[in-house]
């Protein structure tokens, strides 16, 4: 077996609305409603599912918990349009951009906390 892509993640959250502000507003997802009115966030060609702490979903992690993830974001947009829109939307990065290492590729990241504490980190490819 070979895996291909990841189609969804799912996100144990405390507050719903402050999570899908936070991941529509500062991150330009797209809040979906599916089955009995669950809620995703819907980016690309992936979606986070949300599932509120306390009330998760069967099958689930053994044991979920909000604010135990940390994601990372590619974004095309430029890095100095990232931090103004995190200033704009009175997000305060972490620390100042750094290099990381990617999957594929070297990245130049920066790292906030959603409403949970989860680490996010949105990233520009770096094409040498």
């Amino acid at each position: 077996m070979q895996i291909d892509r990841l189609d969804h993640l799912v996100l144990t959250v405390k507050d719903l609305d402050q999570t899908i502000d936070f991941y529509t507003r500062v991150l330009g997802m797209e809040v979906v409603t599916f089955g009995k009115n669950r809620k995703a966030l819907r980016f690309g060609q992936q979606k986070i599912n949300l599932h509120r702490a306390g009330h998760e979903i069967e099958p689930k992690a053994e044991h979920p918990t909000s604010g135990s993830a940390d994601l990372c974001f590619i974004t095309s947009t430029p890095m100095d349009e990232v931090l103004a829109h995190l200033e704009t939307c009175g997000v305060i990065p972490l620390m100042p951009p750094d290099f990381r290492t990617g999957a594929t590729d070297k990245l130049w990241s920066v790292y906030m906390r959603d409403p949970d504490q989860n680490l996010i980190e949105v990233s520009n490819i770096v094409h040498e």
